[in-house]
C-alpha cells in the first residue's frame, strides 16, 4: 500500500490476517467419545452377565410366584409358594444346618491367619513348597475332593477309621452318624477354604511395613503384642473380606452335600442326611426330584434375600469397626 506524505511516497505492508487459533473439541463432545468407546468395551461383559447371570434371577423371581404341573407348564400362584415356605418345618431345617456349617466354617478364618503368621517368618525353609502344598485343594475339583473325604470318612474301610484303630479307638460312621455328618462337612469345607484364605493373609501381611514391627519392638512388644497389636488392626480389610466370602459361600454349600451325603433315594437312605440338608440341597430336590420348581424358586430367592441381608450387615459392621477403631 503506497502512501503520499509531503511529496515522499511511503509504503506501508499490506495488512496480514491475525492467524486464527486452533479449534479445540468441546468438552462434552470428547467425553461423550470416551463414554461411546468405553461402552463399546465392556459390552461383551455387561451381555453375558445380563443373559447369563441377570436374566435367571429376573425368570427365577417370576417362577416363584407360579406352580408347575408335571408335564412342564407353569400357573400364576401369586405368594402362595412364600406362605407355604414360611411354615414349612423341611426348609427352616435346611436352613439351620446351613447357618450351623456357616458358623463352623468362620472357624477356618482364625485358622488360616495363623498358618499365614507362620508362613510369613522370613526364616522358614520351603515357603513355597508349603504355599503349593496349601492352595492344592482350591484348585482340585469339589466332586474330586468330595470323594476323596468320602471315602476316608468311611466307616467301615475308611483312612481316618483305621489310624484310630492303631491307637485303639472305634471310629464312628462320620457321615452315616447324625451327631457327626455335619461337623465332618464342616471340616472339609475348612480345609477346602484354607489354602485361598491363607494366600489373602498372606498377601495382608506381607503388605504392613516392617518399620511399624520395629517401632513396637523398641517399645519393648513380643513377637505375640506385635500380633494382636499390630498385625491384627492393619490385617483387618483381609478379615472382612474373607468373612464376607466365607459366608456367601457357606450359605451355598451344595457340592459336599451331594456327593458325600448323597442325593434322592441315597439320602433318604443316609439317616443323617436330614442332619446335612442345606437350603441349596433341599432346592435342587424339590426342582429336580419333586419336580416342584415353582416352590423350589422361591426357596432360592429366600436363599437370595438372606445373603443380601446377612452381606449388608457385614458392611455395616466393618464401617462401625473402622469408626469405632
Amino acid at each position: 500500500m503506497v502512501v503520499a506524505e509531503s511529496g515522499t511516497a511511503r509504503v506501508e505492508p499490506a495488512a496480514v490476517p491475525a492467524p486464527g487459533r486452533p479449534r479445540r473439541p468441546r468438552p462434552w463432545r470428547r467425553r461423550g467419545s470416551e463414554a461411546l468407546w468405553g461402552y463399546l468395551l465392556i459390552a461383551p461383559t455387561g451381555l453375558g452377565l445380563a443373559v447369563f447371570y441377570l436374566w435367571p434371577v429376573v425368570q427365577t423371581a417370576y417362577f416363584s410366584f407360579t406352580e408347575w404341573g408335571p408335564f412342564g407348564g407353569h400357573e400364576w400362584i401369586g405368594l402362595d409358594n412364600y406362605r407355604t415356605l414360611a411354615g414349612d418345618g423341611e426348609v427352616l431345617r435346611a436352613l439351620g444346618n446351613t447357618a450351623l456349617y456357616t458358623g463352623l466354617g468362620l472357624l477356618g478364618i482364625p485358622i488360616a491367619i495363623a498358618f499365614a503368621a507362620l508362613l510369613n517368618r522370613r526364616r522358614l525353609r520351603g515357603v513355597s513348597v508349603y504355599r503349593t502344598l496349601f492352595f492344592l485343594p482350591v484348585v482340585t475339583m469339589p466332586v474330586a475332593v468330595a470323594m476323596v473325604w468320602r471315602w476316608l470318612y468311611n466307616g467301615e474301610y475308611g483312612l481316618i477309621n483305621y489310624l484310630l484303630s492303631l491307637v485303639g479307638i472305634e471310629g464312628p460312621h462320620w457321615i452315616a452318624d447324625p451327631a457327626t455328618a455335619l461337623y465332618a462337612l464342616a471340616a472339609v469345607g475348612i480345609w477346602t477354604s484354607l489354602g485361598y484364605n491363607l494366600v489373602i493373609f498372606l498377601a495382608g501381611m506381607q503388605a504392613i511395613p516392617r518399620e511399624y514391627y520395629e517401632a513396637a519392638s523398641i517399645d519393648g512388644a513380643g513377637p505375640l503384642a506385635q500380633f494382636r497389636k499390630v498385625t491384627l488392626p492393619l490385617l483387618s480389610p483381609s478379615i472382612f473380606f474373607v468373612s464376607v466370602i466365607s459366608v456367601i459361600g457357606s450359605l451355598q454349600l451344595f457340592d459336599l452335600v451331594y456327593v458325600i451325603g448323597g442325593s434322592g433315594q441315597s439320602a433318604r437312605s443316609n439317616p443323617a442326611y436330614p442332619r446335612i440338608e442345606t437350603v441349596v440341597a433341599l432346592f435342587y430336590d424339590k426342582a429336580f426330584h419333586t419336580n416342584d420348581r415353582g416352590y423350589a424358586a422361591s426357596i432360592v430367592m429366600a436363599l437370595l434375600l438372606l445373603i443380601v441381608v446377612l452381606t449388608a450387615v457385614q458392611f455395616r459392621l466393618q464401617k462401625r469397626w473402622v469408626h469405632y477403631g
